[in-house]
Formats: structure tokens, C-alpha cells, sequence
């Protein structure tokens, strides 16, 4: 593979990596303050020292665990701020703890034993991607926890350019912008980012996945709460005055249609997914989120679970059932449209590097769906990693070689 990352680089890269995965930085859904976790503070804090030590400029970290600094300008000239955008929060959806990560170096394509003692075993048949990757350095969990590529490759990638930048003068690039935000993994990693101080042009987030991802499409995205509440009467007495609310839940969740499921969708079909479902006789709860890259759609799913709710309603009793949506993101697209040299400056970055753009839509979302509409337009570009927020996630160093790369050919490009 050829890449302008010398031996000594490529084996930086992947030290910062396998350091940034031995934080424990989970975050938690349902939390007020942010960030989230008391733990995410120990990685924010070490980026922080970090970013000072590889002589980054002012370098700061805020009270909610936002890192933020920047690299001067070495040109003549004066040109627009670009930046670049990772989380350093790892998903709850699996353990993030006490990771321990192994390396395959030339990897053969056959199946991985990522743990012999519980046999658990990264299988090229259910993860058929792994045959792109024959030759190269697999980093993979030990099956016991996730990876943590999603996003530390990410901000690996970010600082190992930075500090190559920084190393290299002769490269002429104007100013960079550089953040780390928390509590990406549950919807919150754009709250309270400061878009002023952090005084970009535009951005890009690197937290896509397979190498030649150009993403400046999202899901808009909304949750959706369905409350029951039951009456629980004696069983030996109940007929015409029970009302079963768990029953009752049941019979919401019938109402949706069941090809419009995650597992029964892909490319720029929407879906329902029920996330949640509690209940008893007395009470119930759903949850649901709601997916979709069309705004005309995304608003008539929203209208389409009101409606059922009140249908139900009129069935079993006005109040029975309460529903409350709530709006979490939107697409970026919007945002993007009408700045598409920003796409342009990416894809050519890539082709530099000897890769193929593959422009496509997310399947979900991004800080930079949520930065895009607070005034930074910010699409989504590849870190590498695969098979996120469980066991079976890897990423090759050479994916996060490459992504290094496209960093500094975006950064030597802007004019």
C-alpha cells in the first residue's frame, strides 16, 4: 500500500489507537449533564495534554468535556478554516470496558478465533467484508467487549495528522480547527459544542466506516414514547372492566408495518424500530425511534403513530394511550446542497490517495447532522472501522492509514 505515512507514522497511528481503546468511555442514554459518564472525563483530559504536547494551539477543554484547539496557517494568503470532528465516547450498546484488542498482521481471510475460551469467533461468512482486507493488519476485540473504533479511530486518525502537520512545515495548509466531543453515541455530542470559538468554515466528522465513505445525507430522526395505562381488575371478575395495558402494547406495536423494520430495510428506506417495550397489566411503555432520509415521510410516520394512538383511543377509552415524539436530528443534506464544493474538496482528497469515493447516504447520524444545522456544515467521512457497538467490530490500520491520508490532502488542498 502506498501512502505518504512512513513506517514510523503508521506505527504512531496505531499506538494512539490501542491507547485511546484502553479508556473506558461509555456513555449513558437518559442523563441530563454532559458528558454523560464521570469516565469519559479520563480520555477528554488526556486529549487535552496530548493536543498541547504535540504543539497544537490553543488547546482547551470546557466544563461539559469539549476539546477544542488549532493549527495556524502557514500560507500567505488568507483562506477559509477547515475542521475536523470525532467523538471520543464509545457506544452503550455493548461493554466498553477493560478492552483487549488483537492484532492480525497479514491477515489470510479465513475465519478468527478471537477467543478460545468462550470460542467466539469472527466468522467470514456472517461478516463477508473481511475479504476486502486479506493482506493487511486487522486490529478485532477479544470477543468480549467492543472495539472502540466508533469513534477513536476517528480521533486518532485526527491527531496523528495533526501532529504531522505540525512536524512538517513544508506542507502548506491554512487554519486548522480541531475538536473532541462527548455523548455522541447517545444523541448529545452537538449540544453544546461551541461553534463560534470553535470558528470553522465548515468541518468534516471523521466517523464513517469502510474506507471511500462520503456521507452529506442522514436519517431525520425523532423518538417516539407510547404510555398505556391499564385497569387491573380480579381476573375472576374482570370481564368488560380490565383493560390489559401490556395486552394493550402489543396491539400498538401490531399496528406498524412490519416491513418498514430496520432488518427489513436498507439504502433511503425508512423504518419504525421498537427499542423498548415494559408493561403489565396496570401500565406500559414503548419506545420507538423513527427513521427516515425524506422530511415528507419522516413527518408522516410521525403522524401516522399519533393517529394510531388515537385510534386506539377511541376503542379502549380516551387518555388510555399517550404519545410523545420528539424531533432528535434532521438531515444534513439541507444544509449541504448548496455547498457542495466542500464534497468536491473531499472527494478529490481521496482520489489523491489512490481511493474511490463511495457518496452515499447515512443510515443514521452524525454530530454533523446536528452541526450543519447550528451553522457548521459538516458531512461525514470514512475512519475505517466496521461491524460497530459489539464484539464482532474491527478496523484495519491500513483503513486508518488511509484516512490520515485524506486529512492532510484536505488540509493541503483548501486554497
Amino acid at each position: 500500500m502506498q501512502t505518504i505515512l512512513s513506517n514510523e507514522w503508521q506505527e504512531k497511528l496505531l499506538k494512539r489507537f490501542l491507547k485511546y481503546i484502553s479508556f473506558h468511555s461509555t456513555s449513558k442514554p437518559g442523563i441530563d449533564t454532559i458528558p454523560s459518564t464521570e469516565r469519559q472525563w479520563n480520555i477528554a483530559k488526556y486529549l487535552y495534554e496530548e493536543l498541547k504536547n504535540i504543539g497544537v494551539e490553543d488547546v482547551s477543554i470546557d466544563k461539559n468535556g469539549y476539546v477544542m484547539g488549532n493549527i495556524p496557517s502557514n500560507k500567505d494568503k488568507s483562506i477559509p478554516t477547515v475542521g475536523f470532528i470525532a467523538h471520543y465516547d464509545t457506544s452503550p450498546d455493548f461493554s466498553g470496558e477493560n478492552v483487549k484488542p488483537k492484532i492480525w498482521e497479514n491477515y489470510d481471510g479465513s475465519d478468527l478465533l478471537l477467543n478460545s475460551e468462550t470460542n467466539f469467533i469472527l466468522k467470514v461468512s456472517e461478516f463477508p467484508e473481511l475479504k476486502n482486507h486479506i493482506g493487511e493488519t486487522l486490529i478485532t476485540t477479544d470477543g468480549t467487549t467492543l472495539l472502540g473504533s466508533d469513534d477513536k479511530s476517528g480521533v486518532a486518525e485526527i491527531v496523528t495528522a495533526a501532529e504531522y502537520l505540525i512536524s512538517h512545515p513544508e506542507i502548506k495548509h491554512g487554519k486548522i480547527a480541531i475538536g473532541f466531543t462527548p455523548d455522541e453515541e447517545v444523541g448529545k455530542g452537538a449540544d453544546l459544542f461551541d461553534v463560534k470559538k470553535f470558528n470553522a468554515d465548515w468541518a468534516y466528522t471523521m466517523d464513517g466506516g469502510e474506507v471511500g465513505e462520503l456521507e452529506f445525507e442522514n436519517f431525520n430522526a425523532g423518538v417516539a414514547t407510547i404510555s398505556i395505562i391499564g385497569k387491573s381488575v380480579h381476573p375472576g371478575s374482570a370481564k368488560g372492566k380490565m383493560i390489559n395495558a401490556a395486552l394493550l402494547a402489543v396491539e400498538f406495536s401490531n399496528q406498524m408495518p412490519h416491513k418498514e423494520t430496520p432488518s427489513t430495510t436498507e439504502g433511503y428506506e425508512g423504518f419504525y424500530h421498537l427499542t423498548h417495550i415494559s408493561g403489565s397489566v396496570e401500565k406500559a411503555k414503548l419506545q420507538y425511534i423513527i427513521r427516515d432520509h425524506d422530511f415528507k415521510k419522516y413527518e408522516n410516520r410521525k403522524a401516522f403513530m399519533i393517529e394510531t394512538a388515537e385510534k386506539l383511543n377511541k376503542k379502549y377509552g380516551e387518555g388510555v394511550f399517550h404519545i410523545e415524539i420528539t424531533d432528535q436530528y434532521f438531515n444534513m443534506k439541507k444544509q449541504i446542497e448548496n455547498k457542495m464544493f466542500i464534497i468536491d474538496i473531499a472527494e478529490k482528497a481521496m482520489e489523491k490517495a489512490k481511493i474511490k469515493a463511495n457518496i452515499k447516504a447515512i443510515r443514521g447520524g452524525t454530530d454533523g447532522a446536528r452541526l450543519s444545522y447550528m451553522g457548521l456544515p459538516c458531512p461525514n467521512i470514512f475512519a475505517g472501522g466496521l461491524n460497530f457497538h459489539g464484539p464482532y467490530e474491527f478496523v484495519p490500520l491500513e483503513s486508518m492509514i488511509k484516512a490520515t491520508e485524506v486529512i492532510l490532502n484536505i488540509a493541503e488542498s483548501i486554497e
